[in-house]
């Protein structure tokens, strides 16, 4: 086995087959030594032939609960996020590194039949099948599911795609800001008279290695249970409409079409950025105590019983009127003035970071 991998593929790291993983079962032994540092993955091994983000970040996720991830890449080029920059480290874009730690990585070119034997030896021993190729492409070559299946049928095979393995667009490619239009999420995101914005992260691409992520490990669960492995089929059209929730809801039950907001929330009021002096601050109030908190501590006392305003109901349909008294006091003061009034007051609140303040706030050191 190890002179096989020798000819096809460039190990980046040491201990590629090492480990109990080649067991069927779900493996449950712990270390023997330092056994509360345990993480719940250790013994897992995952076999990960995804590129770019939705299906890294599914495995780096996996990799930090403890699993042993294997990523395979295409001879000579690699992953394509790795020359996505600047900024670089050495060689590595940054991009790369962001969702690809704690995996060992090895080349293997698998059009080649040896390259293909590669990985089904892989797979033989692994807990774990992720890919993420347009549908029918691996079973072209030999590693589809029904392939892997039948020489490892304790497999957790999961296909992360774009559409879905059936389908009018099963056949296309996926990426994030493409499914973000179809899916929706860019209709409803940016100013509320201007036009739709793609979000700052590709929240479709996450969204769905999350879901991936979820998936795999109740499937190991399931594996454990039955011994037997099974299909996931994960995708991001279908992962972005699930986290349309209640915007997917309004339309569906009410027929209400959705709209965008810009930093407000269209069912509650207020919730959202207000400009300060200085910056910008989030300030949010669910309920009517903490509406009346917000009021008091604003000093616009007047607004807690006023008619228009005394029910989140109220506050919706008088939107416009009530956001231009608070924006205007909100004006009036710096950020680090409002921040130190509303500190212990219970109301949910928080200013607009740029970067270095998200890595100087030293609750980001404990999270």
């Amino acid at each position: 086995m190890l002179a096989t991998l020798a000819r096809v593929a460039t190990l980046r790291r040491t201990g590629l087959l090492s480990g109990p993983g080649s067991r069927r079962e779900l493996w449950t032994g712990r270390p023997q030594s330092d056994t509360d540092n345990m993480k719940p993955l250790e013994g897992v091994k995952i076999l990960d032939l995804t590129r770019v983000l939705a299906g890294p970040f599914a495995t780096m996720n996996l990799g930090d609960l403890g699993a042993e991830v294997i990523k395979v890449e295409r001879p000579g080029a690699g992953d394509d996020t790795r020359t996505w920059g600047p900024p670089f480290v050495g060689t590595e874009s940054t991009y790369f590194l962001s969702v690809n730690r704690n995996k060992k990585s090895i080349a293997v070119n698998i059009k080649d039949p040896n390259g293909v034997k590669i990985i089904k030896e892989l797979a033989a021993i692994c807990d774990v099948f992720v890919e993420n190729y347009v549908p029918g492409k691996l079973s072209a070559l030999g590693l589809g599911y029904a392939d892997i299946d039948r020489i490892a049928p304790h497999v957790v095979y999961c296909s992360i795609t774009g559409y879905g393995q059936t389908g009018p667009l099963c056949q296309r490619a996926g990426y994030d800001a493409v499914a973000s239009a179809v899916s929706g999420l860019m209709h409803i995101t940016g100013p509320e008279d201007g036009d739709p914005v793609r979000p700052g992260v590709a929240m479709t691409d996450l969204a769905t290695g999350l879901y991936a992520c979820g998936a795999i490990m109740a499937g190991l669960i399931q594996r454990y249970k039955t011994g037997k492995g099974l299909f996931i089929d994960c995708n991001l059209l279908s992962s972005q409409v699930a986290c349309l929730t209640q915007v997917a809801a309004n339309y569906l039950i009410a027929r209400k079409e959705a709209k965008r907001w810009g930093t407000a929330h269209g069912s509650i009021v207020p919730y959202q950025a207000f400009k300060t002096k200085d910056g910008y601050l989030v300030v949010g109030a669910g309920n009517n105590l903490q509406f009346a908190t917000l009021c008091k501590i604003m000093n616009v006392p007047e607004l807690i019983d006023d008619c228009k305003y005394k029910t989140n109901h109220l506050r919706v349909q008088n939107r416009k009127e009530l956001i231009r008294i608070l924006s205007a006091r909100f004006e009036e003061a710096m950020t680090s003035e409002w921040l130190h009034r509303f500190e212990g007051s219970g109301i949910p609140y928080g200013p607009i970071n740029n970067m270095k303040n998200v890595f100087a706030e030293p609750q980001s050191h404990v999270c």
